[in-house]
């Protein structure tokens, strides 16, 4: 038995069955979510928290959704309503109360037995429309929150005994433009709660109130003590990056990110800084608390032992540390956070992780591929086939994931706060729910961070309309600034976004959108490269000649850049890649 009273068996089983319980609300979500940001890509996530307001147990979920914001939002609920009932729901989406950003509706059931508040249940999915004032949900040029115009819930009762309060769904009926697909992904969400609310009562009725919070005390402890023990193993020390994002109209020459990371072995313990940065900027950019909480804690735990279990135990080990009316801390109302799951957290996460690279070479990662691309644009206009209106977030390209010291990087990673978990859209899905064609979708050579891990390589996406016009909306990051390398690792090719006219001309386009795409017209997308790790001259021969052979690198850039040569047949020249490779760091030292 541990100090708790609790086996390790027990604590597997128990903990097991908290796991099937949010599996069950994942599986839920998925399958009657009526968007296709929901059901194609699944941009949800779910999770169990205790009373207090800690993260007990995260589904296989976002971790820009479920890492630092879960517990801001539960503390917000029981702050704002002191009265929780059985049968309550909260409809809760406010970034300046612990929630991401406006986009991200979320439910928060509390679980009341004889009226005791014993835990709460939390589901959260990305809307396809949010009310703002233009159809998307990433709204880059709102200089405030009343320009973005979304709907606002903080922490607002959506059920009282079981039953619906209509006057919020009529609320949420008049602004939102596609209503019956809202109320349905509405109806998958609140479905999602009360099942893992009854799952909850039914394992509290079968373990006993008492034991069960005994329970949930000791699985974090132990959670924390697997923590400590992980950051045992990192060296000690301090480290400080700085990115950069592009530039946008409201900041015209970027937005430097800097964040300073110390390990404390001894304490077991993980400072992340991020004080250092600018104030609040006008525009959508800006991070809310959760966002820049996950996106610092998401760099760390890119960084320690994969089994150590993601919740409020191990979370009491990463202090973040930020600042109010900062652009990447607390933001103050009415600064806009309408992109605050994407951008800057993305940035974020990558400062973090690369600092971390520099402390030690067994640990970190490169830089994952920046941007909001127009391959994941929200589209919008009106379906020929139905004469309504549409508007739905197409996930068509992801960003190449970042090098590290173990692996390759993930090719479908998208984003740092996706962690590689969002689904990339079926073709034939896309085409079937809105009125377009994807007409190429395909890796980019030559785009990978090449290193001794190299990062992922972009895609190229490109789509157009079908008989009508739509808008393209989207903020892409990384045509200036790309991903970065890290440890000798190099940067990602940038990302970029052009319009092909009627007639096949190319033309430049803003990299923040909107975009109208007429008849005829195609939108192309190139995502970012994720950085490399370590020297690409130490990366084995044996996988670059792979690379080559799969056409991720050409035979040129394989000679230029990590050294190898091939002979007549196609196979490694050992001898002319030795020679080879010793020349080319002969030229770095020199």
């Amino acid at each position: 038995m541990n100090d708790n009273g609790f086996s390790g068996a027990q604590l597997a089983v128990l903990s097991h069955r908290l796991a099937a319980i949010v599996r069950k609300m994942q599986n839920t979500l998925a399958r009657s979510g009526r968007s296709g940001v929901l059901n194609t890509a699944r941009d949800f996530s779910c999770c169990l928290l205790t009373a207090e307001g800690d993260v007990l147990m995260t589904a296989q979920s976002l971790p820009i959704h479920v890492t630092g914001g879960p517990d801001l939002q539960a503390r917000s609920m029981t702050e704002l309503v002191p009265d929780l009932r059985a049968g309550d729901a909260y409809l809760h989406n406010s970034p300046y109360h612990g929630n991401t950003h406006a986009a991200d509706h979320s439910l928060l059931v509390p679980v009341v037995v004889d009226g005791v508040h014993r835990f709460t249940v939390l589901a959260k999915a990305h809307q396809a429309d949010c009310g703002n004032s233009v159809p998307t949900t990433y709204m880059v040029s709102a200089r405030d929150v009343y320009e973005e115009g979304a709907l606002i819930f903080p922490v607002v009762r959506a059920q009282r005994d079981y039953e619906d309060c209509a006057d919020v769904l009529r609320m949420c009926e008049m602004r939102i433009r596609v209503p019956d697909q809202w109320r349905g992904d509405y109806l998958a969400l609140l479905g999602t709660v009360r099942i893992g609310e009854r799952a909850m009562l039914e394992l509290g009725a079968e373990l006993g109130w008492e034991q069960f919070g005994a329970f949930a005390e000791a699985w974090l402890d132990y959670s924390e003590r697997r923590m400590v023990a992980a950051i045992q193993e990192l060296p000690a020390g301090s480290a400080a990056t700085e990115t950069r994002h592009d530039p946008v109209p409201a900041v015209p020459d970027g937005i430097p990110v800097r964040a300073t990371v110390t390990i404390d072995p001894a304490h077991g313990y993980v400072d992340v800084d991020l004080t250092d940065n600018i104030d609040c900027v006008p525009c959508g950019l800006n991070l809310s608390e959760a966002s820049s909480r996950a996106a610092a804690m998401i760099g760390v735990f890119n960084s320690i032992d994969h089994t150590v279990p993601h919740n409020q135990g191990s979370f009491r080990r990463i202090r973040v540390h930020l600042r109010e009316n900062c652009v990447v801390g607390i933001p103050r109302h009415p600064a806009s956070c309408s992109a605050a799951t994407t951008n800057l957290a993305n940035r974020v996460g990558n400062v973090v992780q690369r600092a971390l690279a520099e402390l030690d070479p067994g640990i970190g990662l490169a830089e994952v591929g920046a941007g909001f691309s127009p391959s994941e644009a929200v589209v919008s206009g009106i379906d020929p086939r139905s004469g309504e209106p549409f508007v739905n977030q197409l996930f068509s390209g992801p960003n190449g994931g970042a090098g590290g010291p173990h692996t390759d990087g993930w090719l479908t990673m998208s984003d740092l706060g996706s962690g590689g978990s969002l689904l990339l859209d079926s073709v034939e899905i896309d085409e079937m729910k809105q009125p377009i064609a994807i007409f190429d979708r395909r890796l980019v050579a030559d785009s990978e961070g090449a290193g001794a891990q190299r990062g992922a390589p972009g895609l190229r996406v490109e789509y157009g309309p079908i008989d009508c016009t739509i808008e393209a909306i989207y903020a892409n990051d990384g045509a200036v600034h790309a991903a970065v390398g890290a440890r000798g690792g190099l940067g990602g090719a940038p990302s970029g976004q052009a319009r092909r006219a009627a007639d096949g001309t190319l033309l430049e386009i803003d990299a923040w959108g909107p975009v109208l795409i007429a008849p005829g017209e195609r939108m192309i997308a190139t995502t970012s490269g994720g950085g490399g790790f370590g020297s690409p001259l130490d990366r084995p021969p044996s996988q670059v000649a792979s690379d080559v052979a799969e056409g991720w690198i050409s035979a040129a850039r394989a000679g230029a850049v990590y050294g190898v040569v091939f002979d007549g047949s196609g196979s490694v020249d050992e001898p002319a890649t030795a020679a080879r490779r010793q020349q080319l760091r002969g030229r770095m030292e020199t």
